[in-house]
């Protein structure tokens, strides 16, 4: 099992200080609500562009849909092997605890349930470029699909951590990423949806 945070035991309902200077700390955190929106406007610009183009609608609603599953799958690879890379390097162990260990330790820090605005919209540019590279004005439609995505993983992420779990289908994620972060870091990578984790062979297994 790889050590993930630094405390023992995770303080639920506490916080820490990442940086000396009250700007940077400052910037370090984010209200959910202001990623969310920004992805939110983003894909609105985009799929207005998008519709400017020779592209049949209904195509364009397909890409959209795959650019939505291609996020999910990025999510779980980036959780996985980046967020939980093995510290085996002093400055792998401060790049991982910077980026994700210090939400193992401190999980209802509702100011650190995402990356800062800057690291966020510096995503969305490098996505649009990349993907604009590789398939031109599909871009357009692929874009807001994955920000869709983005948001979608923020606000579920926020949601299991700020408030219970529901007693509907969708308790599975709360339960999911309660064992991901109080039992075993190993496996549940997936927040959003359980997807990659049933096709990859991770879930949690039932006791």
């Amino acid at each position: 099992m790889k050590k993930i945070g630094r405390l023992e035991r995770p303080d639920n309902f506490g916080s820490v200080r990442m940086f000396d200077n009250p700007i940077l700390e400052r910037l370090s955190r984010t209200h959910i609500s202001i990623p969310i929106s920004m992805f939110g406007i983003l894909s609105i610009v985009s799929f207005f562009y998008a519709l400017d183009t020779a592209i049949p609608l209904g195509t364009g609603l397909l890409v959209i849909f795959a650019g939505y599953i291609f996020f999910t799958f990025v999510e779980y690879m980036m959780h996985k092997y980046f967020f939980h890379m093995e510290p085996n390097t002093p400055t792998k162990d401060k790049l991982q605890y910077s980026v994700h260990g210090v939400h193992h330790d401190y999980p209802k820090d509702k100011d650190r349930l995402a990356m800062p605005p800057f690291v966020s919209a510096a995503y969305a540019v490098i996505a649009y470029l990349v993907f604009k590279l590789i398939m031109g004005d599909f871009a357009f439609y692929f874009l807001p699909g994955f920000l869709i995505g983005y948001a979608s993983y923020l606000g579920v992420h926020y949601i299991v951590h700020a408030f219970n779990p529901p007693k509907n289908f969708l308790k599975v994620l709360w339960v999911n990423h309660a064992i991901h972060h109080y039992k075993d870091p190993d496996v549940a990578f997936g927040v959003s949806t359980p997807l990659w984790d049933i096709i990859l062979g991770t879930m949690p297994k039932k006791e």
